[in-house]
């Protein structure tokens, strides 16, 4: 453990009478070696923007503007925004925004306060309130964003990075495969946290497929997707039969069709069979509801 990292948030939280806020899941991660590690799993250059949700008390930070051409930052909790301004006022590469990201265009951001980039990284250590309707959230409205770089939970991280057939594979490793390349990066222990939370985290990469935007329109789709899971232990046809209230016989000759068996279930088809089965499944007029 980097002992200047330690001591620097020991430090500014005496100073400054800065308490961690559970309601904002605030756990400041307090090793170098991790905090580097990031850094160069993100694959940032001099030509990268960097939006990083929730500086916290800069420990991730400082590494991010030393390697990044901008660090784009939001901050929900208002009582860390003067102690960031005045840590990095002589980093001009450095912008703060005071505010709920999940409230924010970050496109819009990113124009009005740098323009074009060449290449744009988010990096966040999400707690465990934000982490699914930030994802999907920026998955959706950004067409800005290459790549995700987030610290999560343990159990989330592998879930978001699944493959079928195991336990953790669920309607979210789909979605994710179907818009990203996920990839589990590594994972990092409890004890490096500042307070120390409860379970374990993990680091993990999502590379956004440019072929998204060319997509067809995903509210359906996603509504395939979860209902194929909504009882994972049940079959296939049992949940679309409660889904969508087409009877067995029909949904049984579509999936033979398709080439599957009829008592397949959801968490043994990959997520792009998944997903080809749903477009075939929103096009076939005796599955239209």
């Amino acid at each position: 453990m980097s002992v200047s990292t330690s001591r620097k948030i020991r430090s500014l939280m005496s100073e400054q009478n800065l308490k961690t806020r559970k309601r904002f899941g605030q756990n400041y991660l307090i090793d170098d070696k991790i905090l580097k590690k990031i850094v160069s799993t993100s694959q940032i250059d001099s030509k990268t923007l960097v939006i990083e949700i929730g500086p916290g008390l800069g420990s991730l930070t400082q590494y991010l503007v030393e390697s990044a051409a901008h660090v784009l930052a939001y901050e929900i909790d208002e009582s860390l925004v003067e102690v960031l301004q005045d840590m990095f006022a002589q980093n001009d590469n450095f912008t703060l925004i005071s505010d709920d990201v999940l409230k924010r265009d970050m496109d819009a951001d990113v124009q009005a306060h740098y323009g074009e980039a060449e290449k744009i990284i988010v990096v966040a250590n999400l707690p465990y309130y934000i982490t699914t309707p930030f994802i999907m959230k920026s998955l959706e409205e950004s067409r800005k964003v290459d790549r995700y770089v987030l610290m999560l939970q343990l159990e989330v991280a592998k879930r978001l990075t699944a493959s079928k057939n195991t336990k953790d594979y669920n309607a979210l490793s789909v979605i994710m495969q179907y818009l990203t390349t996920p990839s589990f990066q590594f994972t990092v222990p409890n004890t490096v946290f500042i307070p120390r939370p409860k379970v374990d985290s993990a680091v993990i990469t999502l590379d956004v497929k440019k072929s998204k935007y060319t997509l067809p329109e995903t509210p359906e789709l996603l509504k395939f997707v979860k209902a194929c899971f909504k009882q994972r232990r049940k079959t296939l046809i049992n949940n679309l039969h409660e889904a969508y209230g087409i009877d067995k016989e029909t949904l049984k000759k579509f999936l033979h069709e398709q080439g599957f068996t009829h008592q397949i279930r959801a968490e043994a088809i990959a997520a792009d069979e998944l997903i080809k089965l749903g477009n075939d499944f929103l096009e076939n007029d005796q599955c239209s509801t």
